[in-house]
């Protein structure tokens, strides 16, 4: 059972316009979309795609908040949400000829008592594994994340930003920085995949049992006490780029939870995530038939650069 926790999630709201409308007139548009966001429960929509035993929770509220509800039942995700006061953010994004625009709230401002009522949420399910994942609402500090890693024998996840990564205090099983993330968590460059290798490594060392750093292009990598390994991305026609990010995190865990293979689990994350950027939108793909797609993941051993 791989236990999700989105502490600050989203209604992403996408709408397509011509153009930006200038100061003091209106753009019409008949395209927009509304999808349930957040990085911990994007991960349990492709992980019930997997059909891995997951459930989602984290914090809503309003009617922002019942729509997450209504659309994650909708897709037959298994949740515990928890009920706050304030409401649920919305993020919008605006596609125009002159590009993509995003506004994204802060979110709602919450108590830290309601972290004990998100542990609670958890321990109902007895999991196996912890994913605390994306921003942090108002009033809710990196303390937060920690109090989830400390408060019970299961193994806890990180996909968090590299300045909330560096105040972590806890011990974690594994932190899933991107390249930007990386270099802000351990304040290295990080130009070439080699420099990538050295700052995954760096910062395992800082309390993290794996890095699992994800590279766009450059694929994937995990620096583990056992391992410093490289995965090429396969070669695919990319629709989409939106959920990569998520969808490989999701592979990783499911195999993580299944075998405990670490070159197996970085090998299915990068297959899971070639399914969804060959995909257009938000919807979960089939994952059927992985392991060709598996076996055709490229691995390089960069344990020399420990010697």
């Amino acid at each position: 059972m791989i236990v999700t926790v989105t502490f600050n999630p989203a209604v992403d709201h996408t709408i397509q316009v011509d153009a930006m409308p200038k100061a003091g007139t209106v753009a019409r548009t008949d395209e927009a979309q509304f999808d349930a966001g957040g990085k911990g429960i994007n991960v349990s929509q492709y992980l019930t795609g997997l059909g891995a035993d997951t459930v989602a929770t984290g914090l809503v509220g309003d009617f922002l908040g019942e729509y997450i509800r209504t659309e994650l039942d909708t897709a037959a995700i298994q949740t515990d949400l928890v009920d706050i006061d304030g409401q649920t953010r919305l993020n919008t994004t605006i596609l125009a000829d002159e590009g993509e625009f995003k506004i994204n709230r802060d979110g709602p401002t919450v108590g830290v008592s309601l972290v004990g009522d998100v542990i609670d949420a958890v321990e109902r399910h007895d999991p196996e594994m912890v994913l605390v994942a994306g921003s942090l609402p108002p009033g809710l500090g990196p303390e937060a994340i920690d109090r989830i890693a400390q408060a019970d024998e299961w193994n806890t996840v990180v996909d968090v930003g590299g300045t909330t990564l560096q105040a972590l205090a806890a011990e974690y099983a594994l932190c899933k920085p991107n390249r930007e993330e990386l270099a802000d968590a351990v304040e290295q460059t990080v130009e070439t995949v080699e420099d990538c290798v050295v700052a995954a490594d760096t910062l395992r060392k800082r309390g993290f049992e794996r890095v699992v750093a994800s590279l766009g292009d450059d694929g994937v990598l995990l620096a583990s006490s056992d391992a410093l390994v490289h995965a090429a991305a396969l070669d695919v026609d990319v629709a989409d780029t939106v959920g990569a990010g998520d969808a490989m995190l999701a592979g990783v865990l499911s195999e993580l939870v299944e075998t405990g293979d670490e070159e197996s689990a970085l090998r299915r994350g990068v297959a899971v995530a070639s399914r969804v950027v060959a995909n257009t939108g938000t919807t979960v793909p089939s994952f059927s038939n992985l392991d060709a797609a598996e076996n055709r993941v490229e691995l390089t051993d960069y344990s020399s650069l420990r010697e």
